[in-house]
């Protein structure tokens, strides 16, 4: 594992926001959804998620999660991925989103 700073820390940019649109993204070469999400100050942002196997498109809506905002854009096929959204692999490699258990505001840096 490399060792990072404090100041290396502080350049990424983990933020608060809440998922108020999914969307299927059939042309993904693994199952994964678009969502789109409200960061508060730091406005409304796409990605791509491969989270398809433990939530459901309507269950995610509402749901507050932690992403990473200031990574380049990534093209996704014909998608371009703007955040990263966050998780952790289970034992079987699928993603588990972090999430917030209570409400913060949007845009809330992860501190």
């Amino acid at each position: 594992m490399e060792e990072i700073t404090w100041h290396d820390f502080e350049k990424i940019e983990l933020r608060a926001g809440t998922i108020f649109e999914v969307f299927d993204f059939p042309e993904a070469k693994k199952p994964a959804y678009k969502v789109k999400v409200d960061f508060g100050e730091f406005g409304i942002k796409m990605s791509s998620a491969q989270i398809t196997k433990h939530y459901t498109k309507e269950e995610l809506i509402g749901k507050q999660i932690v992403g990473v905002i200031n990574f380049a854009k990534k093209q996704i096929g014909k998608f371009m991925s703007e955040f990263l959204v966050t998780g952790f692999a289970d034992e079987n490699g699928d993603i588990v989103l972090s999430t917030i258990d209570k409400k913060v505001p949007n845009g809330t840096k992860l501190i």
